[in-house]
């Protein structure tokens, strides 16, 4: 009889809401329109782990709030309901 084994993978430390909550208002509230990871770093009230900051910067990217580029990253994310009514209509502005 075979026995299988079942290696768990390790998984990417996991942030908690309150600490992705706290890496956008960081982001949303920057200066300058285009910053760099250890800008981010500066700025942030309580120290985060670097590889649960790139998950949380990975979530971002995703879910179209900021842009990584070669220059920085910048916090794309607009809240405003007439532009996200016109986009989704396609009309021109």
């Amino acid at each position: 009889m075979k026995t299988k084994m079942i290696q768990l993978e390790k998984l990417a430390p996991s942030p908690t809401l309150n600490t992705v909550m706290m890496v956008e208002k960081t982001m949303e509230d920057m200066d300058e329109s285009v910053f760099s990871i250890a800008d981010i770093k500066r700025k942030l009230p309580k120290q985060v782990n670097h590889n649960t900051l790139m998950v949380i910067m990975d979530y971002l990217e995703k879910s179209n709030k900021i842009f990584v580029s070669l220059r920085g990253i910048s916090w794309i994310e607009n809240p405003n309901q007439n532009l996200k009514k016109a986009v989704s209509k396609g009309m021109e502005l």
